[in-house]
């Protein structure tokens, strides 16, 4: 079905061909006449399937009629990212042009006064991410009684992310009549538990199955020494195998981040590193030059694993493998998309078996394995395996522990038995003279009873003698 048969208006499909779109993809084909009906939607479609352009589209029709007020947006866009709350802003700047939509981008990192001028005069569309949009509405500078549509994209980012509280105290603010789209790559539990609060009778839409990644996607698996040295070793020696135009490198951790970019750079590649503890603006700065095809290699964390609409990104490469089976998904999403191939190559190291066992369930199938040329193929640790000597490890370790307990209840009854006789507190009244210090531990100091005078014989301190309380001279 063409983008002409989905309702859409004249100045929207005018958009959509300009940017040189003119099937729909299956979510699109699907979602957006029954936003379009004005139903709530439940949409479940892996990453890199034209979701944003699902619920913008419509959006840009329905908010067409009508006009907003001061500090009280018309539609509510929730990202769990600056990067993807700004993606979507492009898509309204994209198939918006012929319309007359104000819009309101929340994200932190930029200056809060220069957002609340633009929600002083009014917006259709306020896209925000939770954080930032409840510091402005707690400074006062947003109402959200006014919100008619309201969409909750990445709705599993969101709960790895711990942003699901605020979630729930957003929509709290919100009418209660009013259109609610909500969007999510995987479906787990928590998630089921949120639509099913805040959607009434959703119109539920299934594109694939959760968590599969896309059929344009080749992705392989090179089992490699743990040691990072030689981890990095095979990085390039992949960098050099493949026809790599561009490609993200994801990282687990901030910090590797910074020293895979700076390794890389040192052997000549065009390469730069993205994570969240960046100032936004140099954020913004290398995603738009990496964009340009001034960066070949952009190394980063997560945070640009749902950030990214790059339709032409010929490579994506796990330098670790994601202890969380569903970025794996995201992240090799990154390529393959709007119908083209890609490639997507995982670095495991013998450790990670568990890692790439779950990965393996998630997905229903095994990654391919592959050898990097000039390196010997490691073997993976099995799941199954650890099991194993998971539960033989308890039985000994109690076993030794027990042992360990004997000997040295063992020992101290020993030296229970071995120890001498304290001296008796006549001895120690007869040896004891004025003045002299205490020599025994603070344990075995006498406690402040009526008996203790006998510590110190006839030579008793002033200060045991002077009632509580009193000062001495």
């Amino acid at each position: 079905m063409p983008f002409t048969d989905l309702g859409l208006s004249e100045d929207v499909l005018r958009a959509v061909a300009d940017a040189g779109y003119t099937e729909p993809t299956p979510i699109q084909d699907q979602a957006i006449p029954v936003v379009l009906m004005g139903r709530d939607v439940l949409g479940l479609a892996q990453t890199g399937t034209g979701k944003t352009a699902s619920f913008t589209l419509p959006m840009i029709d329905i908010l067409a009629a009508g006009r907003a007020r001061a500090r009280m947006p018309r539609s509510l866009i929730l990202e769990p990212t600056r990067e993807l709350a700004t993606q979507v802003a492009e898509n309204f700047e994209t198939y918006g042009k012929y319309n007359k939509l104000s819009k309101a981008l929340l994200i932190g990192g930029e200056a809060i006064a220069d957002q609340q001028q633009v929600l002083d005069r009014g917006v259709d569309v306020l896209i925000a991410t939770p954080g930032r949009l409840l510091d402005l509405f707690e400074r006062g500078n947003i109402l959200l009684t006014d919100v008619k549509i309201l969409v909750i994209d990445e709705s599993d980012r969101m709960l790895d992310m711990g942003f699901i509280p605020d979630i729930e105290r957003i929509v709290k603010l919100l009418p209660k009549i009013r259109q609610t789209l909500f969007f999510s790559a995987t479906f787990p539990p928590e998630i089921r538990r949120l639509a099913d609060d805040f959607l009434i009778n959703p119109k539920e839409i299934r594109v694939a199955p959760p968590a599969t990644t896309a059929e344009t996607v080749d992705d392989f698996l090179a089992v490699v020494s743990g040691d990072p040295k030689e981890k990095r070793a095979a990085l390039r020696a992949l960098l050099a195998s493949e026809p790599v135009r561009n490609a993200l490198i994801f990282c687990n951790r901030k910090r590797d981040v910074d020293i895979l970019a700076r390794s890389l750079k040192r052997y000549d590649f065009n390469v730069a590193g993205l994570h969240g503890d960046m100032v936004q603006a140099v954020r913004t700065e290398t995603l738009d030059a990496f964009r340009d095809g001034q960066i070949s290699l952009l190394v980063c964390s997560d945070v640009a694993a749902r950030g990214l609409d790059i339709s032409d990104l010929s490579h994506v490469f796990n330098f670790d493998v994601p202890a969380n089976a569903e970025d794996y998904v995201h992240r090799v999403g990154r390529t393959g998309r709007a119908g083209r191939r890609g490639r997507a190559f995982t670095l495991a190291g013998p450790e990670d078996g568990k890692f790439v066992a779950a990965i393996s369930r998630l997905i229903g199938r095994k990654i391919d394995r592959i050898d990097v040329p000039g390196f010997d193929a490691g073997e993976l640790e099995s799941d199954g395996g650890r099991r194993r000597r998971g539960r033989q490890r308890p039985k000994g370790r109690e076993s030794r522990g027990k042992i360990r307990d004997t000997e040295r209840q063992g020992g101290r009854r020993r030296r229970a038995s071995e120890k001498p006789e304290p001296a008796k507190a006549e001895t120690g009244a007869q040896t004891a003279k004025p003045g002299s210090k205490d020599k025994k531990s603070k344990r075995d100091k006498p406690r402040r009873t009526s008996d203790k005078h006998a510590a110190f014989g006839d030579a008793v301190p002033n200060f045991l003698t002077r009632p509580l309380g009193a000062k001495g001279n």
